[in-house]
């Protein structure tokens, strides 16, 4: 049982709520539809359902607001337009990401294939599908959790009458298993055609709730069409002639040269005009509604007054992933982007190695990192850098996770995932650069090449922390301003500008060594480590010195605090 009480859309400026005190209820083994024409706030009224427009009243989904169930897609789904998937994802892939969202089993996704009739297109990209397979895409998405109440904006716009004769089967047998189905429509004779009960709405309020067999009575009356230069006088005689008569007709003048004529026929209206030589353009039997509604004034248009008002409707957050690691690797491994860009990455870092190499006078760790002087950062590290940003810019761009929200979830459980598998990334990408640098020195100048450094645990430890420090720079920035080139400015940032501006800062002879400092952290600590850590302590220590390292150090402080700034500031004002 759906519930809606009370729903008013907050108004905007000087005009009247989109939803205006909006109550009715979607009952289980029926197909609802809620009736209006463009602009009547049906939309409007699904969003607050759904908590996703601010204003008042609730929404019980089988006697629980929204807000107050532990998984939402296991039992509201939802169709609200398109699907917002990556264009390039395949059609299983995006449904396995969605998998990952619901907290359902990912072969879920190949039975709602099978379900809505895309099991043969599930390699198929999303950028690539038609109106209707994308509009099934969207049907399998709403149905993953297999949720007791499916709540579709105009579902079967635009679609073929075949395509929509399977989507009201579909609905249909959603609704004969016992579950609550909700639909929009504004042709009302479609309405009447497939839905169970009937809810009409104008101007945001509530105009009819009826069963589907009296709507069509009461709302469908057949009537004539008739298009005339002289539609005052005919509608004049014809009044006149069923006076006369003594019969039920009612003439709606719809504007200066159209009728329309109920409780009448072509027949009886044609011999009206032709009596009288009335020149007529058109004239038909039409089936549509009762004619126009009565405008309300806005100043006229108030709510009854209640006990107590409807309690506010505040946009909420989407969810995290209930399963958030598996979610970001379906994320990052679900597009072909992840593979092309490490692909360049190491082709531009072999190419690079091997020119600077010819040179003769770069050291072995800059030829391994590819890191000409001209450069502001090696290839691995700028790529690294951008894996990080796209975690978050492809979020905003292709809201698989927030669709019709607006923002992503600032949860501490998605920004760990992503957190994880950047640094991931970064040192896989960092590890393949150094190999391919490497053999490919040896390929094109020989085994004349230098072995590794004797210090190659500090080494190592430099590159790694560079390159995931350029991929949670990425991240956090992204996150932080919403945009994928956000994140890859604020990389490039760190050596171009912040370094720069701490070797002015620190620039100068030093009067004072910090040798001994792990002796002294072991006197403080009331934990006793061995002295076997030192050196990893000393290695921490001398990155952070180096100006890349201070300047990465300080960036990501500062994009850290500035993330959870940001996100305390979202949720105070949900």
């Amino acid at each position: 049982m759906l519930q809606a009480i009370g729903l008013t859309s907050a108004p905007r400026r000087d005009l009247p709520p989109a939803v205006d005190d909006l109550t009715f209820e979607a009952r289980p083994g029926q197909l609802t539809a809620l009736l209006g024409a463009p602009g009547s706030g049906r939309t409007t009224a699904l969003r607050l359902m759904l908590e996703l427009e601010p204003g008042r009243g609730i929404t019980y989904f089988r006697g629980r607001p929204l807000h107050e169930l532990a998984h939402p897609a296991r039992e509201v789904g939802t169709l609200l337009g398109d699907v917002p998937g990556h264009p390039v994802r395949t059609a299983r892939g995006q449904l396995k990401l969605m998998c990952t969202v619901a907290g359902v089993p990912v072969s879920r996704a190949d039975e709602m294939l099978e379900v809505v009739g895309l099991s043969r297109l599930a390699d198929q990209r999303l950028g690539t599908l038609s109106l209707g397979m994308d509009r099934r895409l969207g049907l399998a998405a709403a149905l993953l959790g297999d949720p007791h109440t499916l709540l579709l904006d105009e579902p079967a716009e635009g679609l073929s009458p075949r395509e929509n004769a399977w989507l009201y089967g579909l609905l249909r047998g959603h609704a004969d298993h016992g579950g609550t189905v909700l639909c929009t429509f504004a042709d009302p004779k479609e309405a009447a055609r497939v839905a169970d009960r009937v809810v009409t709405i104008d101007a945001g309020r509530l105009v009819a709730d009826q069963d589907a067999t009296a709507f069509a009575r009461t709302r469908l009356r057949p009537h004539v069409a008739v298009a005339t230069p002289h539609a005052a006088r005919l509608g004049a005689l014809v009044s006149r002639e069923a006076r006369a008569a003594q019969r039920s007709v009612e003439v709606v003048a719809e504007d200066g040269s159209h009728l329309s004529v109920y409780g009448s026929s072509c027949a009886e209206v044609g011999e009206t005009a032709f009596r009288n030589g009335v020149l007529l353009h058109r004239l038909a039997d039409e089936i549509g509604d009762t004619g126009p509604s009565v405008a309300v004034p806005p100043q006229e248009r108030t709510a009854p007054p209640r006990s107590s008002p409807p309690p506010a409707i505040t946009r909420r957050p989407a969810r995290t992933p209930l399963r958030p690691l598996r979610y970001e690797l379906r994320r990052l491994l679900g597009v072909r982007t992840t593979f092309l860009l490490a692909a360049g990455v190491l082709a531009l870092s072999a190419a690079l190695a091997v020119l600077l190499a010819r040179a003769g006078h770069a050291p072995l760790p800059r030829l391994l990192a590819a890191w000409p002087g001209l450069l502001p950062l090696p290839p691995a590290a700028l790529g690294a850098g951008l894996f990080g940003a796209l975690a978050f810019g492809d979020e905003y761009r292709y809201p698989a996770l927030a669709a019709d929200r607006g923002t992503v979830p600032r949860r501490l459980g998605l920004l760990c995932a992503k957190l994880v598998v950047t640094a991931a990334t970064a040192l896989l990408l960092a590890a393949l650069a150094a190999a391919v640098d490497y053999q490919s020195l040896r390929l094109v100048y020989g085994d004349g090449m230098a072995g590794p450094s004797h210090e190659w645990l500090a080494l190592g430890a430099s590159w790694a922390g560079l390159t995931v420090g350029c991929a949670w720079a990425g991240l956090l920035a992204a996150g932080i301003f919403r945009a994928t080139a956000a994140g890859l400015a604020a990389v490039l940032a760190v050596p171009v500008a912040v370094v720069p501006l701490l070797r002015k800062a620190v620039e100068g002879h030093s009067v004072r060594s910090v040798a001994g400092l792990p002796d002294r952290l072991r006197d403080l600590a009331w934990v006793r480590w061995p002295h076997a850590l030192d050196h990893w302590l000393i290695v921490v220590l001398h990155l952070v010195a180096e100006p890349v390292g201070a300047a990465l150090a300080l960036s990501l402080t500062v994009l850290i605090c500035a993330y959870l700034v940001t996100g305390l500031r979202a949720r105070a004002r949900w």
